[in-house]
């Protein structure tokens, strides 16, 4: 007979000789009479659940469905296993380049972004107040100006009324227009200086939050342990403290990293000159809403969301390590 032993002090169940069914119903049961203890809690979180599992798990799953078919949007879709995934890693030579041009953008504006959002907010939580609250809504001015796309291709303009032309040519520094986006030599640095510019978003906020939150005595503490320097104090104690301001901050920089598509297309077009900036979102652009191929899209965008899966627990093992 099997002897099943119930915990008063924590609640669990533990189990001496069950089957791995038996354990199944237990944990089930268990579960379900503490779901009815606390139903209460259980129906406020309800609508977020609710939420999330349409508009996000629901679509993931039918995404890896669909990239498993051959699916036009007006015939019934066709399984045909991993062959969307052969197509695009052996036949697809676009592929590969928007890949590596993906994560050279990911490299350099993901990190940058990340780094120049944590060193402003460290600058401005020294300043006194009132400048800091002005300041902080200058830097941040920028990540809210969604139209920030049409200024920068005004003033890198190929014609003569392009604002860096019609400058550079009034100064003399150069005597016929340059093709800025149009030439491969300079659209991929236009496009990572002006990512970086709106970089300072909701990673810069949540950074200052978390800033403000560390009080003094922590700093009294670890100087009292011997951390004798403003360095030491960064990495001993501030940044330990922040761990969840840096996971978030980096979550956000990484998908922001990612999802960078829609600057390249308005700066550059879909496609860029000789496909120099081409990335996976355009690419998963080009045959989903172009070409309707929504099978080989769907398998885009699942390679794309294991890509971030997997950076972002790399980043989360980086961020442990801090202070260690």
């Amino acid at each position: 007979m099997a002897n099943v032993k119930l915990s008063k002090s924590s609640g669990n169940v533990t189990y001496d000789n069950l089957t791995l069914k038996e354990r199944m119903k237990k944990d089930l049961n268990w579960t379900w009479r503490e779901m009815k203890k606390n139903k209460s809690k259980y129906l406020f979180i309800a609508p977020y659940c609710i939420l999330f599992l349409v508009f996000t798990v629901c679509p993931v799953v039918i995404s890896i469905f669909f990239s498993l078919t051959d699916f036009n949007m007006l015939e019934k879709p066709n399984f045909v296993g991993f062959s969307n995934y052969y197509r695009m890693f052996m036949q697809d030579d676009l592929f590969i380049k928007a890949l590596g041009n993906t994560i050279m953008f990911a490299m350099i504006t993901g990190p940058g972004g990340y780094i120049i959002s944590l060193v402003m907010a460290w600058f401005l939580n020294e300043l006194p107040r009132v400048l800091r609250v002005i300041l902080t809504v200058l830097l941040y001015a920028p990540s809210l100006a969604g139209g920030m796309t049409p200024i920068f291709k005004i003033f890198f303009n190929s014609d003569a009324q392009g604002y860096l032309n019609a400058w550079l040519l009034d100064w003399g520094f150069i005597n016929t227009r340059i093709k800025w986006l149009e030439n491969e030599k300079y659209v991929v640095p236009i496009i990572i200086v002006v990512v970086l510019w709106g970089s300072l978003g909701t990673s810069f906020l949540s950074f200052i939050g978390g800033l403000q939150g560390i009080g003094k005595e922590y700093y009294e503490a670890a100087a009292m342990d011997g951390i004798r320097n403003r360095w030491q104090e960064l990495w001993y104690v501030t940044l330990p403290l922040m761990k969840p301001q840096l996971l978030f901050g980096a979550v956000m920089s990484i998908t922001g990293a990612f999802n960078i598509g829609s600057v390249i297309s308005g700066l550059a077009g879909n496609p860029s000159v000789n496909y120099s900036a081409h990335t996976i979102m355009q690419h998963l652009e080009d045959y989903g809403t172009t070409r309707y191929e929504m099978g080989y899209s769907s398998a885009i965008a699942t390679m794309l969301f294991l890509l971030m899966i997997f950076l972002n627990q790399f980043i989360q093992k980086c961020i442990n390590k801090v202070g260690e």
